[in-house]
């Protein structure tokens, strides 16, 4: 119904107006997609009247334009919250491998193998460009080459390393130590070996109340010898020496006998065998078999009057232990076995008498706990006990002499910036007697042994130990034994080394009220012609003071010597 009555209209306008009613024609200007495109351009009510162009100015018609119609620029963006952007982006033409403004990770130059790869650019603290030689009257004066590179046959391309394609050579590790022994390989063990000979002079080498004098040469080889295994380890070293005096004893006028021997030569030797068997990461089995060859000290209240020469003792043992590791913590323990056997004595009458009292047996066990608590610093826990067994019950004395003791001790191992290194434990020792007559011996346990690199060219040093020793003297229990030691290396070159050293301590012969005190200056020098060869100078001075009268003595021992070695 509603489409009829719209249609009412059109059929009375067509009977009324049929001229209007006629169909139009269809021309190309009803096609055109432009504004106004269905009238004449010159029908256009809102025509141009001015000219399409002013000299002066670009032509604003539309079809004469070269470039199409574009916004003008704004300096506000038209799609809210986004920036305009002016001029060129961050890092444009920087190629992969360009400097990019914004830090943006670029890719790096990949070289094939064993190019040679370029050097980054001269920054700060790059040194300086060389200098331009002078010109002098108008020649370039030319510097002599530097002595290193003078008169010096060429290297091989080889190994200079200007052969193209051939892998950089590694620069070898600076020597420590240029003048030390080089050693050579026997199978898979690393071998040093080296021997020192020594001649001088001794004031007083009986350590006597009226000092005696006399030359001496000494003879001490050396033998290192260390596995170079991935697994498992063995160390074996072993020290000797030998010092033989040019002059014997005199004995005095009266006849009364010396307090040392006529013939003073004395023998040394101390030497280990270490073993490691390396079970899993964590657990390793340990061994050590040690020997020691030697006699009484010079002075000693054990030396019996009217000896013709030293009895020489020997003192056999091994250790054998564990160390397990649990993360930080270090558990090692072990037990060992020790034999000390004595020589008979030779008198200046031509008897001899016994040592067999003082032969003895010990047993003994050792135990350390340590924990890594940082790096550089290890503090430990120490732990040992032993008992003595002498073949004879009683000795010359009357005194049983059969003992049992140990020490416990704590401290810790250190290693701070590689300037300070070392350990030091402070304990208390003691020692418990068959005999009831002979007091238990006991004091404090001081152990240390620091090393402090104050200059590259200067080495401080510290030792420090406490031993408990046997003894011979009626009604004394023993001998506890403090020694410290302070000693300084300088090199003046690397070739020149001089050291000096200075050694304190007291022997406190508990029972018998004697306490001796030791005191020892030493000098020396090292002149290290080469891997070698080395030449040593040595200046001692050595007190005992003791305070039974009678026993102090002064010796100074002046010595040089050459040491060989490989």
């Amino acid at each position: 119904m509603i489409s009829f009555r719209a249609l009412l209209p059109c059929l009375a306008l067509t009977v009324l107006f049929p001229v209007l009613a006629q169909a139009q024609t269809l021309t190309p200007d009803m096609l055109r997609p432009v504004r106004d495109g269905f009238v004449a351009p010159e029908d256009l009510p809102l025509r141009k009247t001015a000219p399409d162009r002013i000299e002066g100015l670009p032509s604003t018609d539309p079809q004469l334009r070269t470039t199409p119609d574009r916004p003008a620029p704004s300096r506000v963006s038209q799609v809210p919250g986004q920036l305009p952007t002016y001029g060129l982006p961050a890092a444009n033409a920087a190629a992969d491998t360009g400097y990019d403004s914004l830090n943006r990770k670029r890719k790096k130059p990949k070289y094939y193998p064993a190019q040679v790869k370029p050097k980054p650019p001269v920054g700060p603290g790059s040194q300086p460009p060389p200098l331009v030689a002078p010109v002098v009257s108008g020649r370039v004066r030319v510097a002599p080459p530097p002595s290193d590179f003078a008169n010096k046959p060429p290297l091989p391309p080889a190994m200079a390393g200007t052969i193209v394609g051939q892998p950089l050579r590694k620069r070898l590790r600076i020597d420590d130590d240029p003048f030390g022994a080089v050693g050579d390989y026997v199978g898979s063990f690393l071998v040093k070996g080296a021997v020192e000979l020594s001649a001088g002079h001794d004031t007083n080498p009986g350590r006597l109340a009226v000092p005696q004098g006399s030359p001496f040469y000494v003879i001490a080889p050396e033998l290192l010898a260390v596995s170079d295994w991935e697994r498992h380890a063995v160390v074996a070293d072993l020290r000797g020496s030998f010092t033989g005096y040019g002059n014997n004893l005199t004995p005095g006028a009266s006849g009364t006998p010396l307090s040392a021997p006529i013939d003073i030569d004395r023998p040394f030797f101390t030497g280990h065998i270490d073993g490691r068997l390396d079970v899993s990461r964590d657990t390793r089995l340990l061994g050590q078999g040690r020997l020691l060859v030697s006699t009484d000290n010079p002075g000693s209240p054990n030396i019996q009057a009217g000896l013709q020469k030293y009895p020489i003792y020997t003192s056999v043992g091994g250790t054998f232990g564990f160390d397990q590791n649990f993360n930080r913590l270090q558990i090692s323990g072990g037990a060992t076995v020790d034999r000390t056997d004595y020589q008979w004595s030779k008198l200046t009458d031509g008897t001899s008498s016994s040592n067999d009292d003082r032969n003895f047996t010990q047993y003994g066990g050792i135990s350390r706990v340590s924990y890594d608590l940082r790096p550089g610093l290890k503090p430990f826990v120490e732990v040992q006990g032993d008992s003595r067994v002498h073949d004879l019950r009683l000795d010359r004395s009357g005194f049983a002499r059969d003992s049992a003791g140990g020490y416990a001790k704590g401290g810790t191992s250190f290693e701070f910036s590689r300037l300070l290194t070392g350990e030091i434990a402070v304990g208390y020792a003691m020692r418990d007697y068959v005999d009831p007559r002979l007091n238990r011996l006991e004091g404090l346990l001081v152990s240390s042994s620091l090393v402090w690199t104050a200059t590259p060219l200067t080495t401080a040093k510290f030792y420090s130990d406490t031993t408990i020793t046997e003894t011979t003297l009626p009604g004394t229990s023993g001998v506890l034994t403090h020694i410290y030691t302070v000693e300084v290396d300088h090199d003046f070159r690397r070739w020149l080394t001089a050291i000096g050293k200075f050694t304190w301590g007291e022997l406190d012969y508990q029972g018998a009220n004697r306490k001796d005190k030791i005191y020892t200056l030493s000098g020396e020098a090292i002149y290290k012609m080469s891997r070698n060869l080395w030449l040593r100078g040595t200046l001692r001075r050595d007190w005992l003071d003791s305070n039974l009268p009678g026993n102090s003595t002064v010796s100074t021992v002046v010595m040089l010597g050459v040491r060989v070695q490989h």
